[in-house]
């Protein structure tokens, strides 16, 4: 029998054993594996010199159409044994990517040699509740099936590796082509937001406006392997200014307090939303010129439908009513985000921001005006806040405000550093601590026995967090149907990572099921790895490959009108041609996003739906109260209390990764 640390070394680690993410406080413990593993070892899939995925053994004969009878089609690419770290679980599996989609999740083999799994004998993870904190979910999205290998797979290492779904950032200011780059290199393959480059309006709101400069940006990001979606221009109360813009192909609305944003304003964007079908993003008035905070919660409401508004930077140091914006996480019809330029709150934290916010928003520090309107957005009492407020759930996403205040390539690693400040300041979630309570744990022969006391593992805070930039973004912007979790029939929009480096510099990113960015090395040196070993574009980046891989997401009922046809021309010699027709020309293809998306709650967001049962920000002091709320384990109770103002003197992922 091999002993668990041998077995982990040849095929990656295996059920109950745990990894340690990166650098920080956070280790997740595999609930079920369906590649091998204690129940089904002895088949594990597995490429190299002497291994499995052979010709007659692991590898079938059987050609990419299928069998005389059609049936076990070879999946177009496997991703071997990889740790999937999802919404939904924690779990080891094959992957199988055809078509550009994830075609199936379980248990690669060939059945011309090996039996496959029966359906019944998968292990599940155990979700049963052993308390009122954990909740139950007696059934999973992803059900692990067994699937093909053949002559026409491809194979992609993920023995000891973590996956994940290639993250969603719902705010992108597009200034420069390079962001691009820099999203992709972080593990992100999804970009919602608006900009034409530099210019004053687009550094400052995250908005493309009018049909001209929305179909000259696409053509712009025509050649680059992520899926877009932009925000159009919603300050205004002439709905003909907003419809022309949906026509045209956005995503949906940014309204910003720098062009306007009025209760008039939000009233008549909310009307075209919901009859067009799509999302309100909001920067809403810090200076408090056109109301209050009440004013704006207001105007979501009318026929006593509160309408859903996904909030930017809810905060509020990204902008928004100063200073109690952030009092709006308690409202269901609110989609909460961050920004990632305040997470977490450090020692660094306030002084980075008023440098940031007099160039954002164009302020003069000689004129005291300005510098009181930054000052009144730059508040650690509500920071310390939003760190809380992540921890319990009720913050729901994570984005970036590229370039506007915010990083790009910062977004995963940050989100990963706010649940480790977390997790050492408050200990483990109630949730995870409960889930200790009742699981047997395994010694090194893989007998499982009870401890008297059990460490418990961070797999419920760690599903929390990774949802905040993939699943709850896109449920926000009715895309979940494409993108934004490891589920099958999604784009197979993947990315691997070495546990030493999760969420820090990405191993493989996969866009479409297709390689688009990974760690290379010199590109003359004899093998892939010497140095300079970086982050690099490869092929799924280049050439027309996009046009396959990745798609532009637009209103429901636009993307036929927007897409081109191919046509075949014959000239009067017989010469036959394919031209394009039809539509914008472009080589990336436009996708509906879905028609339920203003149903969309805070009910929704996975693993992020807490309604604190009060927030209240003191309007003098900016000291925020938490009611109905807790995070960390039994000892912390955040309930009524005045929130601390902690600040972090050191994070992970940092120094020990860069040098700059």
């Amino acid at each position: 029998m091999l002993k668990r640390a041998d077995y982990a070394a040849r095929y990656g680690p295996t059920t109950k054993d745990r990894v340690r993410l990166a650098d920080t406080a956070l280790t997740v413990e595999i609930e079920a594996d369906w590649s091998g593993g204690p129940k089904h070892s002895g088949n594990e899939m597995i490429f190299g010199g002497g291994k499995v995925i052979r010709t007659s053994m692991g590898m079938s004969h059987i050609p990419r159409n299928g069998d005389a009878q059609g049936k076990h089609k070879p999946v177009d690419t496997v991703i071997t044994g990889a740790l999937i770290l999802d919404w939904w679980g924690v779990v080891k599996a094959d992957i199988g990517l055809r078509d550009g989609e994830i075609a199936a999740i379980g248990k690669a083999y060939n059945p011309e040699t090996m039996d496959p799994i029966p359906p019944n004998e998968f292990e599940m993870p155990d979700r049963t509740a052993p308390s009122d904190t954990l909740p139950v979910q007696p059934t999973l999205p992803v059900q692990p099936a067994n699937f093909v290998v053949g002559p026409s797979t491809e194979v992609i290492s993920g023995n000891g590796r973590i996956l994940t779904a290639g993250g969603v950032d719902t705010h992108v200011h597009f200034i420069c082509p390079e962001q691009i780059h820099e999203a992709l290199a972080s593990g992100v393959t999804t970009l919602i937001g608006g900009g034409t480059g530099p210019a004053e309006g687009s550094t400052a709101t995250t908005v493309t406006p009018g049909e001209w400069h929305i179909t000259r940006v696409f053509e712009s990001l025509d050649a680059y392997p992520v899926n877009i979606g932009l925000l159009g221009k919603g300050s205004t109360v002439n709905p003909d200014a907003l419809n022309e813009q949906v026509d045209a192909g956005v995503i949906g609305f940014k309204v910003h307090e720098d062009w306007g944003a009025t209760p008039a304003v939000i009233d008549a964007a909310l009307e075209v939303c919901e009859s067009r079908r799509v999302q309100l993003a909001l920067h809403a008035d810090s200076l408090n010129e056109s109301g209050f905070l009440d004013s704006t919660r207001d105007a979501f409401t009318k026929d006593g439908k509160k309408r859903s508004v996904h909030i930017f930077h809810v905060e509020g140091a990204g902008g928004g009513h100063a200073p109690d914006m952030i009092e709006l996480v308690k409202e269901t019809n609110v989609l909460p985000a961050s920004t990632n330029p305040t997470r977490p709150l450090t020692v660094n934290t306030v002084a980075e921001h008023i440098d940031m916010m007099v160039v954002c928003h164009h302020l003069n520090p000689d004129i005291p005006a300005d510098m009181a309107f930054a000052d009144s957005r730059i508040r650690p009492s509500t920071m310390a806040a939003e760190d809380l407020l992540h921890d319990m759930g009720a913050i729901s996403m994570m984005s970036s405000d590229a370039q506007a205040m915010g990083r790009i390539g910062e977004m995963v690693m940050r989100t990963w550093q706010t649940a480790h400040v977390m997790k050492s300041r408050y200990g483990p979630l109630k949730e995870d601590l409960d889930n200790a309570k009742v699981r047997p744990i395994a010694d090194d022969n893989g007998h499982s026995h009870h401890a008297e006391k059990l460490i418990p593992n961070d797999n419920y805070r760690a599903r929390r967090y990774v949802a905040k930039y993939t699943i709850n973004p896109a449920i926000t912007h009715g895309i979940d149907g494409h993108v934004g979790s490891v589920e099958t029939g999604k784009l197979a929009d993947l990315v691997l990572w070495e546990p030493k480096f999760f969420g820090v510099k990405m191993h493989m990113v996969l866009k479409g099921g297709q390689l688009a960015y990974a760690q290379v090395g010199d590109a003359n040196a004899s093998i892939t790895t010497p140095q300079p070993f970086l982050p690099r574009a490869v092929w799924g980046s280049t050439g027309r490959s996009p046009q396959s891989n990745s798609y532009n997401f637009v209103a429901p009922g636009v993307a036929d009108k927007l897409n081109s046809r191919v046509v075949t021309v014959r000239d009067s010699s017989g010469n036959v041609t394919e031209v394009k027709t039809g539509g914008l020309g472009l080589v990336k293809k436009f996708m509906d996003i879905s028609t339920g998306i203003r149903e969309v709650t805070k009910a929704d967001m996975k693993l992020n739906d807490m309604v604190p049962e009060s927030l209240d920000v003191d309007h003098n002091s900016f000291e925020v109260t938490i009611g109905g709320a807790t995070t960390g384990d039994a000892r912390t109770e955040i309930n009524g209390a005045t929130v601390p103002r902690a600040y972090a003197s050191e994070v992970p992922m940092a120094q020990r990764y860069f040098l700059f």
